[in-house]
């Protein structure tokens, strides 16, 4: 798990909002593909295509069922065109603003942050635990990688799961 790559997808993700782009691309990961997914869920971002470095067609990007929900992809991976696939995500604006308006790290490449559950139910009630501030807007998610995947932090709490602090998301 590269934490450095996943700044640079955080600041990408943060700059592409801004420019009001609809869609956008971020190197090929499974972590940045797990996260991707884990904010589709909740919301955050319209679609996740897998691809390649030029942009898929318009109607994969809104959602219409044409690839395999099993591997998200459009061509198939061969040896050749591992180092140039990409993930294609679709943003999402509402009344002119974007619904994924900041991304920030919380565990950084130097200093991996992890938390428990007991420390993320405080988390969730708005109390810093950990060097981590409480989650104080509606909006505001906490995402955490587990031993089941990335997680919301609620989900965490439900399913009583700790692990490795990775975004915070307003």
């Amino acid at each position: 798990m590269s934490l450095v790559n996943l700044a640079h997808v955080c600041s990408h993700l943060n700059n592409a909002t801004k420019a009001r782009l609809g869609f956008t691309s971020i190197p090929n990961s499974n972590l940045h593909l797990r996260l991707c997914l884990a904010l589709q869920k909740d919301g955050f971002i319209s679609s996740v295509v897998r691809g390649g470095p030029e942009p898929p067609a318009m109607h994969n990007l809104l959602g219409i069922p044409t690839i395999d929900p099993e591997t998200h992809s459009l061509e198939p991976l061969t040896q050749s065109n591992v180092a140039s696939r990409r993930l294609w995500l679709g943003l999402k604006y509402w009344q002119s603003q974007p619904v994924l308006s900041k991304v920030t790290m919380i565990s950084k490449p130097t200093r991996r942050i992890t938390v428990d559950v007991a420390g993320l139910r405080e988390i969730i009630r708005g109390e810093k635990s950990n060097y981590i501030e409480g989650l104080r807007s509606p909006g505001e998610s906490l995402y955490l990688s587990t031993d089941q995947g990335i997680k919301e932090a609620r989900e965490c709490v439900e399913k009583k799961l700790g692990g490795l602090v990775l975004v915070r998301v307003l």
